[in-house]
């Protein structure tokens, strides 16, 4: 992964989905690193299932860990 981005997240994917779908109506684009995903392709399986990984530039991260702190207080 790029040193400009830094992790946001790591959870199961449909927490993953609603934080990807806040960042993206806030104009943060993020990068989803979808372990299990890429382990059924790759046809192994996988210790740690639907586990998603959250990236965002590093520019954004103040931002994008607000929405999620924001996303997690409302639930």
């Amino acid at each position: 992964m790029n040193s400009n981005y830094i992790k946001v997240f790591g959870g199961n994917s449909i927490e993953a989905k609603r934080i990807e779908l806040a960042l993206k109506e806030s104009n943060i684009e993020p990068i989803l690193k979808d372990e299990t995903e890429s382990a059924r392709l790759a046809g192994f399986g996988t210790p740690l299932p639907e586990l998603v990984e959250i990236f965002v530039n590093k520019d954004e991260e103040v931002r994008a860990l607000a929405i999620i702190t924001e996303i997690n207080r409302n639930e």
